[in-house]
């Protein structure tokens, strides 16, 4: 296949664009002008994430930069795998302008292989863990990824019926099928050198279910990654001098797992610990071990820690704080977890569209505060209908913008007209308001998904493909609230005439066969003879939600 080089980024309606070796432009949304600023006030560093790497190994190379399943990597030896892994990405026919897609199990092939697309100026496309073959497939072909780097398990023929999927990589020795990212001629340095890379182009693309039927997939530059979220996570540090020793249980494929290898090793030299699976009591002896100062988990990760009980001579004095974030963290795991760990607890509301704000600068943040605003971080707006500022103390959307702000959204126009404001605002989809303190409250969602222990499920990619089932005439999907995971899927289903009312398992199964993986299956039915409607005619998803809530969604007819 031959491929068109890199451009240098092309003004386009007033915004720089980058154009990938396969055609697909990224545009930074956000007016140059602005970029500039943020990096002359020193809230974005003008420097690419792999030169910032190579900097921290040459600072504390005997430092342990990962901790995994495997044991200890210190960074001279994290450093001579990245760039032995860069040079067999160079030898397949990578280079600058190509997207490399990314499904490992975290861990040091992970991160050593994001690291290496960084060095030789190419875009890294994490693939989470919950992405099924569907996703994977979507994916691959809206981004144009020219490489894979697969765990062999996801090699699927999704991915080999891709024609611009010109090389595959899986750990280990490979095959005839794919190259190994661990051949014995690769344990030996290659030659290799690092090229200039522009660190206001492409670095990451980070990607989030939404309310969309596809995947977003959301472009950070360099600047963004090694700026904004950078400082968010620097700002979580009482003690800013001491090294940070980050416990991330969230995959780092995530949105909230973009806080490892980009911000941890590469801008804050931290030390990265993980594990290949969540495990509470795993966790706690990785607590006591390896001694972090801060542990990163989704809320239901969270209370599977906090219930189990204390172990003789549990040691977690290390930690300086707990950090949730990815759901809404309810008050009695926030209080349990305060009791189990005698340690703040730092709330986050964040996404992979570009808006962050947190709790760990407030001591008692007041009711559904998720804390003030950092404009180095991002700025938070609320805007009406009209896109202009309510009444003072009104609710309205959220829009965000600031050093942390994504370029755009990858391949989907559609999307940067829905979602971006004129100056490089984010429109998030959420609503909130700002106090007379300056402190912001998430009163709800535009978006209609449903966030299952932290992993965000469109409703409208499940309604579409139930849509299909022979025996249902109309189906709606709403979110039922559960104590362990927050929210968990109900199938509201109308069965259609003359057929018999399909039950849960016809739905799972016939979901499966459309290639939807089980995190997004529904776990809840109700099934109905009509639909309710609101005052427009329209159904009236409140209605539902709270049908589904009183019934809990056993699969009975109607009330």
């Amino acid at each position: 296949m031959t491929v068109a080089p890199a451009t240098r980024p092309a003004a386009r309606g007033g915004h720089p664009v980058w154009t990938s070796r396969a055609g697909v432009a990224f545009p930074d949304l956000v007016p140059r002008a602005r970029r500039r600023a943020w990096v002359r006030e020193g809230l974005c560093p003008d420097t690419d994430l792999y030169t910032l790497f190579t900097a921290r190994v040459r600072e504390h190379p005997d430092r342990a930069a990962v901790v995994d399943d495997s044991g200890t990597l210190s960074y001279s030896a994290l450093g001579a795998e990245v760039r032995r892994v860069a040079a067999l990405f160079a030898r397949a026919g990578l280079a600058a302008g190509d997207v490399v897609a990314l499904r490992l199990p975290d861990g040091r092939d992970a991160v050593a292989a994001e690291l290496a697309v960084y060095a030789i100026g190419a875009v890294a496309l994490p693939l989470p863990p919950a992405t099924d073959d569907r996703d994977t497939r979507a994916l691959l072909a809206r981004s144009r990824a020219r490489a894979a780097v697969l765990a062999s398990a996801h090699r699927t023929r999704a991915v080999a019926e891709l024609p611009h999927v010109e090389a595959v990589f899986v750990p280990g020795a490979g095959d005839g099928h794919a190259l190994g990212l661990h051949t014995p001629r690769s344990r030996t340095a290659l030659p290799w050198q690092p090229r200039p890379v522009d660190p206001y182009g492409p670095a990451r693309i980070l990607v989030s279910s939404g309310s969309e039927t596809e995947p977003k997939m959301v472009a950070y530059s360099h600047h963004a990654l090694a700026g904004g979220r950078a400082r968010y996570v620097r700002s979580l540090h009482p003690d800013p001098a001491a090294p940070p020793r980050h416990l991330v249980l969230v995959p780092l494929a995530s949105s909230f797992g973009s806080l490892g290898t980009p911000v941890t090793l590469a801008v804050l030299g931290g030390t990265l610990i993980v594990a290949s699976r969540f495990d509470p009591a795993g966790t706690l002896r990785l607590v006591a071990e390896h001694r972090p100062t801060h542990l990163f988990a989704v809320p239901t990760m969270l209370r599977r820690i906090a219930e189990l009980p204390p172990r003789p001579g549990e040691d977690t004095s290390s930690l300086r704080a707990v950090v949730s974030s990815g759901a809404a963290l309810p008050p009695a795991v926030a209080q349990a977890c305060r009791r189990r760990f005698g340690r703040p607890v730092v709330t986050v509301y964040g996404s992979s569209d570009g808006v962050n704000c947190h709790t760990a600068k407030e001591s008692h943040p007041p009711g559904d505060s998720v804390g003030t605003p950092d404009p180095a971080v991002a700025r938070i707006r609320i805007t009406g209908p009209d896109g202009t500022p309510p009444p003072a103390g009104h609710g309205g959307q959220i829009e965000a913008l600031g050093p942390m702000t994504p370029m755009c959204y990858v391949d989907s126009p559609e999307l940067n007209a829905r979602y971006r404001a004129p100056g490089g605002w984010v429109r998030t989809g959420d609503l909130g308001r700002l106090d007379e303190h300056g402190r912001l409250h998430v009163l709800g969602r535009l978006k209609r998904v449903v966030v299952r222990g932290g992993l965000n499920i469109s409703l409208a990619e499940v309604e579409h493909e139930l849509g299909g089932h022979p025996s249902v005439a109309e189906a709606v999907c709403v979110p039922v609230p559960d104590p362990d995971l927050g929210e968990r899927l109900c199938a509201c289903v109308r069965p259609a005439p003359g057929t018999p009312a399909p039950t849960l398992t016809d739905l799972t199964t016939h979901l499966l066969a459309r290639g939807l993986g089980r995190p997004k299956h529904p776990e809840r039915l109700l099934l109905l003879d009509e639909m309710p409607l609101g005052p427009t005619g329209k159904i009236c998803y409140r209605t539902l939600a709270a049908r589904a809530s009183r019934t809990g969604g056993d699969g009975g007819l109607g009330e």
